[in-house]
């Protein structure tokens, strides 16, 4: 509603002026207000008649706006209260608050005459009396009182009686600051105290973004100098009377807020609470409009995969894998909107990072590609040392040109899988499969199975089955051979399912609504006892869907790729997408990847092309500023921050 606010405050400056009338004002924290003195308790009142001008009757819904700073404590002090002008006469307070310590109480007469009852609402551990200004609103509409203290979370609550939808306020007077017979200075300073009928005040108070709206019902004396309300430079929580707005986290959905809505302003979705839950009810979501360059990564040397994580309570970060040594990897802290160096861990030929958790341990694998200074092939893991804010070595595993860790949990057991690419010349090797031991803290052997130039492992599950899949890439003599799909039975990874690719670089598991679907990245096409394609790297990658029928993946779909080495799952708001690292097409490593997007009956149909130069990884991520992708380039050093603008 547009109703104005009806100022009580200015009401009660005296005409004859504030010394006159008991009053003083006075300055702290930077904002100004008044303190009144007791001893004159007549002078603190005015007649209802002065606001309520055309009609008498007090409004069924409306907020009380008020700026106070509680100076001391008694143990009981009335905040603020509506009266009939004789006292006498009247049952009881008709409308009123009382602030005692760690609670304000609500009050109103629940009929006109005398037969009725006074009702008191308690708002419980409201704590005012730190010497400090507090804006509070309270919001009144039926049975739901809503009382929010510096525009923080509401608090709501719902009695049986309703506020009188027509309360009298004839021959009423309001009064400010009523403390019957005793005497001296008041205990509160006022700077606002406003009656807002019709709506909830909080949005217009929190929203507050300029000087006159920050105004709202502070009298023309208290405006010399800027009022604040204290604690609320940051909006975090607007709230509608019975409607939830937040710019923030979901507020709580309890029995207490049944039936009450949320709208989340950032996702402009309306939600109900239904006792336990928000239900969605109406969500508008996302667009992806186009991609912009968002940051040039410049990074150690040539970046062979990229891993983008979050450290709980730490922050963003994103580790490279690095080609040469020195100088090794680097990992890099998302830091006011762009990723900035961090920490470097010596590495060899470093092809992949995988981070993983177990219980409150967190670490980094790093499949290194060659051997170290001292001759020796192996991966390490590292640790965070939550002391020192650093990754520190770990565990070391002897590999052989690993390209890739995947972490996964089977049935509450860690696993760390690594594929070993090839030994010497022989690519046709075991890759290993190690189990976590709590007992002693380290990863120990638990399966190996046989791979050929293998290049990546991806774990996913499907109701209560968990899969494995490793794209083989090339056995001594051909890419075009198989890869496999492996399924855990009975306590080891056991054949499910081949699939015959060329030069297979990655597999993508994604689900698009309950449909589940597997993506192969193709490198290249080549066999020793072939005759040689006009183009080797010019090849289909295709995608499979799970077909629960048959109990087997079959092709869904292919799409021309360039050496493909990468594919990377992502949404925007109902979108699905698909993007393609693609390295090389035969003549030149500047080539466009591309953004393939969901079109359900037709598939993924492209939809940006993104020039890239030997784009070998793509990690999508999210920020409080929006949606990005990372792409990492093996031919040069410098991987780019791509950020996906939305309508």
């Amino acid at each position: 509603t547009d109703l104005r606010p009806l100022d009580i405050l200015s009401e009660v400056v005296p005409a004859g002026g504030l010394a006159r009338g008991g009053m003083r004002v006075f300055q702290v924290q930077g904002v100004r207000g008044f303190q009144l003195a007791a001893s004159r308790p007549r002078s603190l009142a005015f007649p209802a008649s002065r606001l309520f001008i055309h009609c008498d009757r007090f409004p069924e819904e409306f907020s009380i706006i008020v700026t106070l700073r509680v100076l001391r404590v008694p143990t009981k002090v009335s905040a603020a209260s509506w009266e009939r002008m004789m006292a006498e006469e009247s049952p009881g307070v008709l409308v009123g608050l009382r602030y005692a310590p760690d609670k304000l109480h609500f009050l109103f007469w629940s009929q006109e005459r005398a037969g009725g009852w006074q009702t008191r609402v308690t708002f419980p551990n409201v704590s005012l009396s730190d010497n400090q200004w507090h804006t509070l609103v309270l919001a009144v509409s039926g049975q739901s009182f809503s009382l929010t203290v510096d525009c923080s979370i509401p608090k709501d609550v719902v009695v049986e009686t309703p506020f009188p939808a027509s309360l009298s306020v004839k021959r009423a007077s309001f009064y400010l600051g009523n403390r019957r017979r005793r005497k001296g200075v008041f205990t509160v300073g006022w700077n606002r105290l406003a009656l807002l009928p019709g709506a909830d005040a909080t949005p217009r108070i929190c929203t507050a973004m300029n000087l006159k709206v920050a105004m709202l019902s502070v009298p023309t004396v208290l405006q010399d100098l800027p009022a604040k309300p204290a604690s609320n430079e940051v909006l975090k929580y607007p709230y509608e009377t019975d409607m939830k707005v937040t710019l923030g986290s979901q507020p709580p959905c309890t029995k207490q807020e049944k039936a009450q809505f949320w709208f989340n302003a950032s996702r402009r979705g309306l939600y109900l609470c239904n006792g336990s839950a928000w239900i969605s009810m109406l969500e508008v979501k996302q667009k992806l409009d186009y991609v912009e360059e968002h940051q040039n990564l410049v990074t150690n040397s040539e970046t062979m995969g990229v891993e983008v994580f979050t450290i709980p309570k730490v922050g963003l970060f994103a580790a490279t894998a690095n080609r040469y040594s020195p100088p090794g990897s680097a990992i890099y802290k998302w830091t006011d909107g762009k990723f900035v160096p961090y920490q470097n861990i010596p590495t060899y030929q470093a092809q992949s990072w995988k981070y993983f958790t177990i219980g409150r341990k967190i670490f980094l694998a790093v499949a290194n590609f060659e051997q170290n200074g001292r001759g020796q092939e192996v991966s390490v893991i590292y640790k965070w040392s939550h002391r020192k804010e650093k990754f520190i070595p770990y565990q070391r595993i002897t590999t052989h040109s690993a390209r890739d860790w995947e972490a996964f949990v089977i049935e509450g057991e860690a696993f760390l899988a690594v594929v070993n690419h090839r030994e010497g010349n022989n690519h046709n090797i075991d890759s290993v499969i190690y189990r976590w031991n709590p007992r002693t803290g380290l990863f120990e052997t638990n399966q190996t199975i046989p791979t050929s130039g293998a290049y990546d492992w991806e774990f996913f599950t499907i109701g209560p089955y968990s899969f494995l899949a490793v794209a083989n890439t090339f056995n001594g003599t051909s890419t075009k051979i198989y890869s496999h799909i492996y399924i855990w039975l009975s306590g080891s990874f056991q054949l499910f399912q081949s699939i015959l690719t060329f030069g297979a670089a990655d597999w993508e598991v994604f689900h698009i609504g309950d449909r589940v679907f597997l993506a192969v990245a193709n490198s290249h096409s080549y066999d020793s006892g072939m005759p040689a394609p006009s183009n080797f790297y010019a090849i289909n990658s295709s995608i499979y869907e799970l077909n629960i029928t048959a109990q087997m993946f079959v092709k869904f779909q292919d799409l021309l790729t360039y050496s493909a080495l990468d594919w990377e799952f992502f949404s925007v708001g109902d979108d699905s997408f698909l993007v393609v690292a693609n390295s090389f097409d035969g003549f030149t490593f500047s080539v466009n990847s591309i953004i393939y997007r969901w079109q359900g009956y037709e598939g993924f149909v492209a939809a940006h092309h993104l020039p890239t130069v030997g784009c070998r990884d793509w990690e999508a991520f999210h920020t409080a500023e929006g949606s990005y992708l990372l792409y990492s380039s093996a031919k040069e050093p410098l991987s780019k921050v791509l950020k996906l603008k939305t309508t």
